[in-house]
């Protein structure tokens, strides 16, 4: 009883507090005040019909717990100027005379549209907006909009409010329209709006479809084909046959037909800004076209959705709908434009695009999907284990000298970035490099997996990249470490010296135990893999992009020197190794320059990758001898290798396939069918994770 009576009185308390609360601001409406005051009164108002909490119309949910309806206090609102009949007419003055002083423009068109490309000064720029507000001295709906609904669940309050709360917000608004003689007798402020706005948006289009970057990418043989060129004729011959239209007349035969014509050009521009991707996707992204791309996609829709607004027919009711729909859509939109989140994602995803594709492509090569492919890959990682060898014992050299950390950093990124290149021009692989390159080439897979044909393609694609993944790592420490176990030892018989002090062995086995940070160091390893892959899917975008290839082929000078044929092939050699040649070199530097940096900056971080280390180990064995095989350091070790291994791996591959994910619409099904996909193939025939099988399952090769 008592629990009864406290809530009684919390809630009798709170509505007299909001009452009176409410009874201020209405009786302080004042037309004739200074535009600032009255958008300031506006907002208070807004915030105040918002506001979650106890007025009246209470009802009771699930489990009997308190809920209460959304639009109650504007409900109350109107049910107190009902009452109040005396700041009825000064509330109704003070709503139209803010939005007929009040600019629309930049709401109906400007209203969660992107402004600027880049990530940064869009990030500072929303930044800004949340810590400094727009003040409510600005004539702009746009801005007064993000005061009045700063929630961000506002524009669903606003696209649900009840049809009967509509009629009377509508009733409000035209009350008294009859005694002011600035007012007309149908008040329709929006209309003019609407049409100003959509012309400006159809210019807007029409300077993007018709500008050099879009345009060269374009079909069209004549510009004059082109629907941008158009739709500005098309757009002022709508606005010209809908004149009697927007004076409340039925829709005329020529109306409808100039409106279907108008339809028609939006699509096909809609077609047309499509068709700029499949440029990109063939001779490279740029972000800057892209921005364009998708702020012109947006513009279309925000112009099909005022085409809407204008067009709804009939009495204030079924406009003030629309319109109200419209308002939802742009509060919406507004406050997804103020979201960093979003901007960080779509940025992510313009950048994603921008490397994507093309590391798919290299990524093609990297993935054994039958026995000759599968004998060729374990070819190549031997031979890059031979590369590695001379890689690991000229590291230990470097080391050796004791120079300045950030030169002995430069010095082993040279090392590396060198040995690296040699791989790649003898045609070896290392095999934490492919990761980050297959994982494009997988998630590519994934569009068609609600087909089964395109289930067991994904399915055979991902068997075929672990079982190259196997063969790779097999391949690249079945040579590391017997030779450079055979390397210590020819030197210790030969000279009668050891290549490393046995103290550095057992620091070195000490260093790479997994109960210490070999396990995190191995991640970081495998992010600075994936970096390299980036890289290099920006390096051969960003050739195709500027059409490097030919600018070479056809050079005077090169042609002079090499001839025709001889400048078309080095033209064809930069476009096949410029991808590969600087992710190499960025790779090695970032191995060898990376650790030196942090740790100048007292942040200890040494690579931990799983082909060096093994050759280190091996080289450590060869100088402490057989007794260390007792020694649990070696094993702790062996197994921080093996967690290497892991790690570089998934890691690199990891990232790379989110990124794929990201840079692009997939639809990925149900992901616990994919699962169990791969799960009956695997148990089907366990060996073909690791060997390449005579069955369709397993020797899928992709569709030319």
């Amino acid at each position: 009883m008592l629990n009864s009576l406290n809530s009684y009185w919390r809630k009798w308390r709170a509505s007299r507090h909001a009452g009176h609360q409410l009874d201020e601001l209405l009786a302080h409406a004042d037309p004739a005040a200074p535009l600032a005051v009255r958008n300031q009164w506006l907002i208070e108002l807004a915030h105040w019909v918002q506001k979650r909490g106890a007025l009246v119309n209470e009802d009771r949910g699930e489990g009997g717990a308190v809920r209460y309806r959304p639009h109650t206090r504007l409900r109350y609102l109107l049910q107190m100027l009902d009452r109040n009949p005396a700041w009825r007419l000064p509330v109704a003055r003070t709503l139209r005379s803010v939005i007929t002083e009040s600019d629309a423009i930049s709401l109906l068109c400007d209203t969660g549209m992107p402004v600027r490309p880049g990530f940064w000064g869009a990030l500072v720029e929303r930044i800004e907006k949340a810590l400094i507000p727009p003040p409510p001295t600005r004539r702009d709906l746009s801005a007064l909009c993000s005061l009045m609904f700063p929630d961000g669940d506002a524009a669903d309050w606003i696209a649900v409010m009840p049809p009967d709360l509509l009629a009377d917000l509508i009733a409000l608004l035209h009350y008294g329209e009859d005694e002011d003689a600035e007012t007309d007798t149908d008040w329709n402020p929006f209309a003019e709006d609407l049409l100003a706005a959509m012309h400006h948006l159809v210019d807007q289009i029409a300077s993007t479809g018709l500008s050099q970057a879009v345009r060269s990418r374009l079909t069209y043989s004549r510009i004059t084909d082109s629907p941008f060129y158009r739709l500005g004729r098309a757009m002022q011959a709508l606005e010209d046959a809908g004149q009697a239209f927007s004076l409340g007349a039925p829709p005329s035969q020529t109306f409808v037909q100039q409106i279907n014509v108008f339809r028609a050009l939006l699509d096909d521009c809609a077609r047309a800004v499509r068709q700029v991707y499949a440029h990109l996707d063939e001779n490279g992204v740029s972000v800057d076209i892209v921005f364009q791309v998708e702020r012109a996609k947006a513009r279309i829709r925000r112009l099909e959705r005022l085409l809407e607004a204008w067009l709804t027919h009939g009495d204030r009711g079924d406009r003030a709908a629309a319109r109200v729909r419209l308002l939802a859509d742009l509060v919406r939109a507004n406050q997804a434009s103020q979201s960093v989140g979003e901007l960080a994602r779509t940025s992510f995803g313009l950048l994603a695009r921008k490397v994507v594709e093309r590391s798919a492509e290299t990524g093609e090569h990297y993935i054994a999907r039958n026995r000759s492919e599968y004998f060729s890959m374990l070819k190549m990682a031997c031979g890059g284990g031979l590369v590695t060898v001379v890689t690991v014992y000229i590291k230990f050299l470097i080391v050796s000298v004791h120079l300045p950390t950030i030169v002995e950093g430069f010095l082993a990124g040279a090392n590396y970035a060198l040995c690296f290149l040699f791989m790649h021009f003898c045609h070896f692989t290392l095999a934490t490099k492919q990761p980050a390159m297959t994982a494009p080439a997988i998630a590519s897979k994934l569009d068609d997996v609600d087909t089964p044909a395109g289930m067991d393609a994904f399915v055979g694609e991902v068997i075929a990249l672990v079982r190259t993944q196997a063969a790779a790592i097999f391949g690249n420490l079945a040579m590391v470490f017997p030779f450079c176990l055979l390397v210590q030892w020819a030197v210790s018989a030969a000279l009668g010296v050891n290549t490393i002090p046995p103290e550095k062995a057992h620091a070195t086995l000490s260093s790479f135990s997994i109960l210490g940070v070999t396990p995190f160091f191995a991640a970081l390893t495998g992010v600075l893999l994936w970096c390299s892959s980036l890289i290099s899917g920006w390096a051969d975008n960003w050739f195709a992009l500027h059409g490097i290839g030919d600018v070479l082929a056809y050079n005077r000078r090169l042609r002079f020197v090499f001839g025709r044929n001889g400048a078309a092939r080095f033209a064809d050699w930069c476009r096949r190794h410029i991808a590969p040649v600087l992710g190499n070199l960025a790779l090695g530097f970032m191995l060898g320059l990376v650790p030196a940096v942090l740790t100048a900056f007292a942040l200890p971080f040494e690579v931990r990758h799983v082909t060096l280390s093994t050759g280190a180990i091996a080289t450590s064995i060869g100088v402490l001898g057989m007794p260390v095989l007792r020694d649990p350091a070696l094993w702790l070790a062996v197994a921080g290798v093996g967690s290497m291994a892991l790690l570089n791996v998934g890691v690199s591959f990891a990232l790379a396939f989110h990124m794929a994910l990201r840079s692009r619409p997939l639809r990925l099904g149900d992901r616990r069918q994919i699962h169990r996909a791969i799960w009956r193939a695997v148990m089907r025939n366990p060996l073909v994770l690791l060997f390449p099988m005579r069955s369709p399952q397993t020797d899928l090769r992709p569709e030319k």
